[in-house]
């Protein structure tokens, strides 16, 4: 390659780097800001998460314990609120917790809405869910 042409090629090379470059640059805040945005979701995610679980905790000593401490069962000793013995009887989600508080078997009280609320039941379903392994 002659001296004229090395030049010109590395003239286009800076060129099309360059262009690049500004593309890139023009690039840089949506990706800046779509980074933000994820942060901040997470952010409120975590923080959301971390308030249901504080309120099931909460919800679930003042209405469950008595009978749950520690996960156990008091009335019946098969029945603990450890995944295995709740898997074992049919109750895998949140949805299925809730569904036995509203209409328990024997043995255990029924809390209708007004004792607690479906936001309470659920935040009492999700703490079982993720204290008691």
């Amino acid at each position: 390659m002659s001296m004229p042409e090395l030049s010109l090629f590395t003239s286009q090379l800076i060129t099309e780097q360059g262009d690049n470059m500004k593309k890139g640059t023009k690039l840089t805040p949506y990706l800046l800001a779509g980074g933000f945005c994820i942060l901040t979701f997470s952010t409120n995610v975590h923080t959301s998460l971390a308030a249901n679980n504080k309120l099931g905790e909460k919800e679930f000593k003042e209405h469950c314990a008595a009978c749950h401490a520690d996960g156990g069962n008091l009335v019946k000793a098969d029945k603990t609120l450890s995944r295995k013995d709740r898997e074992s009887h049919g109750v895998k989600t949140a949805k299925d917790i809730v569904r036995l508080m509203r209409k328990p078997g024997e043995g255990m009280t029924t809390f209708d809405k007004k004792t607690i609320s479906d936001k309470e039941a659920k935040a009492i379903a999700d703490y079982i869910i993720t204290t008691f392994k």
